[in-house]
C-alpha cells in the first residue's frame, strides 16, 4: 500500500472511531457511516452503465456572445467563443449518505456556512439540524438568482479543467455552485442503499429526490442538500457554465478532467475515485496549429478515449 493510501486509510479509520461534534471537541458520537463520492465518466449521462467511449452527453458549442453563460450554439457567422460542453456527475457509492446543512443567522448575510452530517452506524440516526452536524465545511452556500437556478448552491463541490498530457492546466472552469440531490440511481449493488421511507436514510432519500435547495427562497436561513447511498447528482451539458472555453487552445491532444471534492474537505470513506478524465483531440480548420484571430468555423473535436477513475487519460509524449 502506498504512503498516500495508508494515510487516507488511517484517516478514515480514525473517523470511524470518533467524530468531533459542533463547537465542543469533547463530544464524540462514536462509529459513523461515511459517503464515498465517485466522479462518474466525463460526458456521460448520470447513472450511465455502459461503455464510456460511447457517451454522447458532450458537444462543441460555438456561441456568438462570449459573455452569455449558455448558448444558443451557432454554426456560421461571427463566433465569439467556442465551448466544449459536457455532462458531469458524482455518485455516492459509500456506506452512508452525504448530507450538507447550510445556515445563516439573518437575511443580511449573503452566504450560509456549511456543516456535513454523518450517519451513526449504531442506531442509523442522521443529524438533521445544522447544530448537530459533526463536520465543519469551509465551503459556503450562496443564492444564485439566475433564471435557470434561483436556489442555494454549495461552492466548490466539483471542478473541471482542460490539461495537456503532461498535466499542465490550459483552461479552468467558470462553474462554482451546485444544488445536490438524488437525481438518478447508480447501477451498483450497495448494502446501504435506502429502501422505503421508514428508516432515517429512507426518509432522507425521499427528501433528496425532490430537493431543490431552497428554490425561490432567497430569504431562507437554512437549507439541506446531499446524495444518498446508491444515487448521484448530475449537471447536463446544456446547463449554464457546463463548459470549458477552447477558443484560444492550440490544436493538439488534451485531457478533460473532472474532480469531485478536490480539496478533500468533505469527509469520505475513500478519495481514490474522485477524478475522471477523457482524452480529446482538437484540430482547427485547415490543419492550423493555432486558432484564427477571427473564428468563423469551430475546430474539429474528437473523443480519443474515456478514463473513469483516472486523473489522466491522454498519453504523454516521451
Amino acid at each position: 500500500m502506498s504512503m498516500m493510501r495508508r494515510r487516507v486509510a488511517l484517516f478514515a479509520a480514525a473517523l470511524l472511531v470518533a467524530v468531533v461534534v459542533g463547537p465542543s471537541p469533547a463530544r464524540a458520537v462514536g462509529v459513523v457511516l461515511l459517503p464515498d463520492l465517485r466522479q462518474a465518466p466525463v460526458g456521460c449521462a448520470g447513472g450511465y452503465p455502459g461503455d464510456p467511449a460511447r457517451c454522447l452527453d458532450w458537444d462543441v458549442c460555438p456561441v456568438a456572445d462570449a459573455a452569455a453563460p449558455n448558448g444558443p450554439c451557432v454554426q456560421s457567422g461571427p463566433i465569439g467563443a467556442v465551448r466544449l460542453r459536457f455532462t458531469t456527475s458524482a455518485d455516492n457509492v459509500g456506506d452512508g449518505p452525504l448530507v450538507i446543512h447550510g445556515r445563516r443567522s439573518d437575511v443580511g448575510q449573503e452566504r450560509m456556512t456549511a456543516r456535513q452530517a454523518l450517519q451513526s452506524a449504531v442506531d442509523g440516526s442522521i443529524p438533521m439540524a445544522y447544530e448537530q452536524a459533526q463536520h465543519a465545511v469551509p465551503a459556503a452556500l450562496y443564492y444564485e438568482p439566475a433564471a435557470a437556478h434561483q436556489h442555494w448552491h454549495l461552492l466548490g463541490f466539483e471542478h473541471f479543467q482542460l490539461r495537456t498530457p503532461a498535466g499542465d492546466t490550459v483552461v479552468i472552469d467558470r462553474k462554482n455552485g451546485f444544488c445536490l440531490g438524488d437525481r438518478y440511481a447508480t447501477a451498483d449493488r450497495l448494502a446501504n442503499r435506502p429502501v422505503g421511507t421508514s428508516s432515517p436514510q429512507g426518509a432522507l432519500a425521499a427528501f433528496l429526490r425532490e430537493n431543490r435547495c431552497g428554490h425561490h427562497a432567497p430569504e431562507a436561513l437554512s437549507v439541506v442538500q446531499g446524495i444518498s447511498v446508491g444515487y448521484g447528482d448530475d449537471y447536463l451539458h446544456t446547463v449554464d457554465f457546463q463548459w470549458l472555453d477552447i477558443s484560444t487552445v492550440p490544436s493538439g491532444v488534451y485531457d478533460v478532467v473532472n474532480i469531485v471534492n478536490g480539496d478533500r474537505t468533505l469527509v469520505e470513506k475513500s478519495y481514490a475515485n474522485n477524478a475522471s478524465s477523457m482524452a480529446i483531440s482538437i484540430r482547427w480548420p485547415g490543419d492550423a496549429t493555432t486558432p484564427p484571430t477571427t473564428i468563423t468555423r469551430p475546430p474539429d473535436v474528437r473523443l480519443l478515449r474515456n478514463c473513469p477513475g483516472a486523473l489522466q487519460c491522454a498519453t504523454p509524449r516521451g
